[in-house]
Parts: structure tokens; C-alpha cells; sequence
């Protein structure tokens, strides 16, 4: 199996494709739209590319692609869309596939990437009525025990950090109970939210000032009798004109 791979260079001279052989071990993992380090020119030194499509026959390849970026990918239609780009606008594939990246990963090396944070979920490995049955039998007897499994009934797959604090149990409990196999610590991506910890209320409508009230009804009387026409509104910045032509709609 070849992969065409496009590099991730600005320069216009390697805004071209390049063969690569794909190794056995690879095979499966290979797809369009991967991220991957293959050797280039005459130095040793990797540059990264990404694979735009698949073949299996090239008479050009003769360097093997050496490692696949698993953090770091797209889909086919991200290609195709690349492509298109590049042409309507005569600028480098490579130019318009970063716009589809993360920000601070487009970058060549990859010790100065962004990356996914990861954090400790903790998660039962028994079902409820295991549980249960071990508390009932005694064979689960530590309070603090059976306080983490009793919380993970309702809280299955939460932040180690965050179990810690509610269940005032420290991390030697959950590596404990994990050797027991009551529980599973599992490294995953960290799904942040910024607005977890906010309250945010809806604006309640302003009242609107006399001249505001003027020039709203004054609209409103237009469309009630269908006499269409534009309006324009003069105010200065801030003072609310687009909030008087949204509450007609």
C-alpha cells in the first residue's frame, strides 16, 4: 500500500504530493486525513505531513512513512474540502488544512503541540447488585469503602480528583479498592466546560426610551398596514438600535 502525503510546509515549491510506502504494521491504522512523520530530503529529521489519499501501486515511493500522529487526524471530507480551498483561493493545500486544526497543533514539532489533557476517571467494575450483595454480606466492610462504591452507583465514571472531594476519601482507598477489583481508574481525555461552574441569567428587556418608542411604533404602524418600506435608524454605537428592529421580528 502508497499514501500521498502533503507536508506541512508553507513553502509554494512542496505545495505538491509526495509517495510514501506504507509499512505493514501501519496498514491498518492508515487512513485519509492522518497525520503522519515520514522522512524528507537528505537528513535524517522526520517532517510531518497528512495523507490525502491511498493506492496501491506507485512508481515514485521509496522512503517509508515511520509513525502515524494518533492525537492528530482528519476526515476525508476534510481533505476534499482542503483541495477545493486550495484552489479558489491559489493558495498551499497544506495553508488550508491547518484552518481545520485546533488551535496551537499546527505546529511541525511535537513537543511544542497542544495537547488533549488528560485526567483519572474512576469507575465501578461491578454491577449494582454485586455491590449490594458485598455490603450485605460483609465482604465489603470499610466505611470508606462503601462509601466510594455507594457514591459510584450514581456518579459511575466521575474525576478521581472530583471523587476525592465528595466522598472526603483519598486516591490510597481507590487504588486499594481497584486491586480488589471493585473498581477501574481509566486515563481519558478531560471534556472542559467553561460554563459548568457559571450562572447566567437572560437579559430581561429594557424599556425603551421615548425617542426608541417613536421610531418603534412608528415600524410597527408600517407593517400593520403593509405600507413596506426602509427604515433607517440613526443612533449612536450602543444605544440599541439593533435591539429595537429584533423585537419586531
Amino acid at each position: 500500500m502508497f499514501a500521498e502525503v502533503i507536508m506541512n510546509c508553507n513553502a509554494r515549491a512542496l505545495n505538491r504530493i509526495f509517495d510514501y510506502v506504507v509499512p505493514a504494521f501501519l496498514e491498518e491504522e492508515i487512513k485519509i486525513g492522518a497525520r503522519v512523520l515520514v522522512p524528507f530530503g537528505k537528513g535524517s529529521k522526520l517532517e510531518d505531513g497528512f495523507v490525502v489519499n491511498l493506492k496501491e501501486d506507485s512508481p515514485f515511493a521509496n522512503k517509508e512513512i515511520c509513525q502515524i500522529d494518533k492525537n492528530q487526524s482528519l476526515t476525508e471530507e476534510n481533505i476534499v474540502l482542503a483541495k477545493l480551498m486550495a484552489r479558489k483561493y491559489f493558495c498551499n493545500i497544506s495553508d488550508c488544512i491547518k484552518l481545520m486544526l485546533p488551535p496551537g497543533t499546527g505546529g511541525k514539532k511535537l513537543e511544542t503541540r497542544a495537547k488533549e489533557k488528560l485526567g483519572k476517571f474512576v469507575f465501578l467494575k461491578k454491577d449494582a447488585e454485586e455491590i449490594h450483595f458485598l455490603i450485605e454480606t460483609g465482604k465489603l466492610k470499610s466505611e470508606k469503602h462503601i462509601r466510594v462504591a455507594q457514591f459510584l452507583l450514581e456518579n459511575d465514571g466521575i474525576y478521581i480528583s472530583d471523587l476525592e472531594l465528595f466522598t472526603e476519601v483519598s486516591k490510597s482507598i481507590f487504588k486499594t479498592m481497584e486491586k480488589n477489583g471493585i473498581l477501574e481508574i481509566v486515563e481519558k481525555p478531560m471534556e472542559r466546560n467553561p460554563f459548568a461552574s457559571k450562572k447566567i441569567q437572560k437579559d430581561k428587556p429594557k424599556p425603551l426610551t421615548d425617542e426608541q418608542k417613536d421610531c418603534f411604533y412608528g415600524i410597527v404602524e408600517d407593517i400593520e398596514y403593509h405600507q413596506y418600506a426602509k427604515h433607517l435608524i440613526f443612533g449612536i454605537t450602543g444605544s440599541r438600535k439593533n435591539g429595537n428592529l429584533s423585537t419586531i421580528n
